[in-house]
């Protein structure tokens, strides 16, 4: 982390990554700051894009994205042009929560959450194996999610 950050900021993102929604007092209180200095910590650290945006944590069996697969995607080629149009192709695929650009024997790491496999085979089969340049895709199905921290270290 940048040595501009103070053990005071990083407390403040510590706290703020754990809930983005405690109310400024909570936060001033929680990491021994007034409320004025910590605020202004706060917009500081927003605007010098640190703390990019808030978020809420949703329930993936709430809303019926409980299945969860791995793949692994190979290009037929991987100039900088098939992997932009990649890039931009894979983000039109809502169920597509992440996407990896990796180095070794495959091009991308997808992680992709349905709603069960039938529906994942038609993802599988009507998007992601017609993207741009795929020529060969495996599929690992996720039996247990035992550590998934959003939390970056600070």
């Amino acid at each position: 982390m940048s040595k501009s950050f103070d053990q005071i900021d990083r407390r403040i993102l510590t706290e703020l990554q754990e809930n983005g929604r405690m109310p400024i007092v909570e936060l001033a209180n929680r990491i021994h700051l007034t409320k004025t200095p910590c605020a202004e910590r706060v917009r500081r650290l927003e605007r010098d894009g640190v703390i990019r945006k808030y978020r809420a944590e949703l329930d993936p069996v709430a809303l019926g994205a409980s299945f969860v697969m791995v793949v692994q995607v190979s290009l037929g080629q991987t100039s900088d042009n098939a992997l932009e149009l990649f890039n931009e192709a894979v983000k039109r695929i809502p169920e597509i929560q992440t996407c990896f650009l990796v180095a070794g024997h495959f091009d991308y790491l997808l992680l992709v959450r349905t709603t069960d496999i039938a529906h994942y085979r038609a993802v599988l089969g009507d998007q992601i194996g017609k993207l741009p340049g795929v020529q060969q895709t495996h599929s690992y199905v996720v039996m247990e999610e035992v550590s998934n921290r959003r939390a970056l270290p600070v």
